[in-house]
């Protein structure tokens, strides 16, 4: 295999540590291996989504930099050098852990779909390596819909034997306008494949396509909630996916074949970890709830304006671990540490950063937990729950508010959510309330910061945050990477059409 150096990226993959990918797996794609396994040929284009819920990386700078969830410092616990304030408080910079591991992972996976593509496209062009083409394509926009989300300008690289050294940032509507043209054409190539939730599916094309469209007035200065609202439509067509009758069940254990999910991250205890969310919210004794082998590490935990937010009737607030705890077996817990109290988990958290002035019961116990994903009786340190990327609730309030910001009515949509977690309906909902909604329907599944920002409130003030300024909406490029490549701190300029 070619020995590619690209500045910009080289490093990415073995300074920050984060996946190895594995080239004897894909060192050279042959028709007949395509065909025979596409899957395994796709997966190290695939491979960085497994560190997205891990490494300080996707899901914490999506959902610490909001509105639901936080990480107060505990004591002598979880400071971590401040680098989990940094995101609640808005302060990060470029050396911020969370933003040099996105964009590591990030480029990661854009540069394998460039890889794969470029070996398929050598050969002879038939209808299966077509439909193969369609999916590297369209895994790489997803990536830089990833990128242009969080970084805003940056190289748009689609070459991978001639790839430039040391590329120059491209503006994001430019990659907006790209990524958009290769999803619409990927998808129509694609078959309608809807026997798996791991895989590129016009499901989850059409769910991406949706998600940039919703998202094209904050990249590109014009709104598209026609067509956001068209792209909903195409996945509602597929007639592939459905709400469960149960809001908790696209979170079960063994959720791999939930008809509501669209686009997974196919995690395993064992096998493809990366999966220990549970860890970093339960209390260090809430092992003796699930009959872990394994202590939790008394972590993250939900704000109380957010947690409060949900009504005693609404099924969802089974999300959360609140009040006097309980072994598996019924028993009290008690924290021995605390001085022999109840284990109480409490809405209140005093503040972000508590220390030793505090209460032990306010430093150990303050704050709901989050167990939205189930945590299994005898679960081990990562869990087996699939993670989805996309989620059929997620596009029918997408269409909800397509509708509304094209000045028609949601509430149909949106009280089809409602109804399942067997709260009230709404009549004439807001954009206001459909903000809510959102939050309280897709609590921990990293789309908090793009709604804030979408809404216009992201910069707002918050608890133990004050207002913060527009440049914040998006995170800089890492020093590392401008270290290695001095081009990306220079002004973006146009793609080279």
């Amino acid at each position: 295999m070619k020995k590619i150096i690209i500045a910009f990226i080289v490093i990415l993959a073995f300074q920050t540590g984060c996946t190895k990918l594995d080239t004897e797996l894909y060192d050279k794609i042959l028709p007949s291996d395509y065909v025979a396994d596409p899957v395994l040929k796709m997966s190290p284009i695939y491979s960085p989504m497994r560190e997205f819920l891990d490494g300080g990386c996707y899901w914490f700078a999506q959902e610490l930099t909001a509105d639901a969830m936080c990480a107060p410092t505990r004591a002598n616990d979880w400071d971590d050098g401040g680098k989990w304030r940094l995101l609640h408080t808005h302060t990060w910079d470029n050396e911020t852990e969370t933003v040099n591991s996105m964009w590591s992972r990030f480029y990661n996976g854009a540069v394998e779909a460039n890889k794969f593509i470029e070996e398929l496209q050598a050969y002879d062009p038939s209808p299966e390596l077509a439909v193969g083409i369609a999916k590297g394509k369209i895994l790489r926009a997803y990536y830089y819909y990833l990128l242009i989300d969080n970084y805003k300008d940056v190289p748009y690289v689609t070459a991978y034997l001639d790839a430039p050294v040391s590329p120059s940032r491209n503006f994001r509507k430019d990659i907006y306008d790209a990524i958009v043209k290769e999803v619409e054409e990927s998808a129509v190539l694609l078959p309608l494949t809807i026997n798996t939730k791991t895989g590129v599916t016009k499901g989850m094309a059409y769910s991406l396509l949706a998600k940039l469209y919703l998202n094209a007035e904050v990249y590109t200065g014009t709104a598209q909630w026609a067509k956001a609202e068209q792209a909903c439509d195409s996945v509602i067509g597929l007639g592939a996916y459905d709400l469960e009758a149960d809001p908790m069940k696209p979170f079960v254990t063994d959720n791999a074949a939930c008809k509501e999910n669209i686009f997974i991250i196919p995690y395993n205890e064992d096998t493809y970890q990366g999966f220990n969310l549970h860890m970093r919210t339960l209390h260090y004794n809430s092992n003796l709830t699930f009959n872990m082998s394994v202590g939790p590490w008394n972590g993250f935990a939900a704000m109380e304006a957010f947690y409060n937010s949900y009504e005693p009737t609404d099924k969802r607030i089974a999300s959360f671990l609140v009040g006097q705890q309980y072994t598996y077996e019924g028993a009290e817990i008690i924290d021995v540490a605390a001085e022999g109290a109840n284990l109480v988990f409490t809405p209140n958290i005093p503040a972000l950063q508590m220390d030793n002035t505090f209460t032990l019961e306010q430093i150990r116990m303050s704050g709901v937990r989050a167990v939205k994903f189930e945590v299994k009786l005898g679960a081990k340190d990562n869990l087996s729950n699939q993670f989805p990327l996309f989620r059929y609730a997620d596009i029918l309030l997408m269409k909800a508010e397509c509708q509304i910001r094209q000045g028609g009515n949601g509430d149909a949509l949106i009280n089809e959510i409602r109804t399942r977690a067997g709260v009230d309906p709404f009549s004439g909902a807001t954009l206001d309330d459909l903000l809510a909604e959102r939050g309280r329907e897709m609590f921990f599944e990293a789309h908090r910061r793009q709604d804030l920002i979408r809404f216009g409130k992201f910069n707002n003030a918050w608890w133990e945050k004050p207002v913060s300024s527009s440049d914040r909406n998006t995170f800089p490029v890492p020093q590392w990477a401008i270290d290695s490549n001095p081009n990306l701190a220079s002004d973006p300029v146009a793609i080279n059409k």
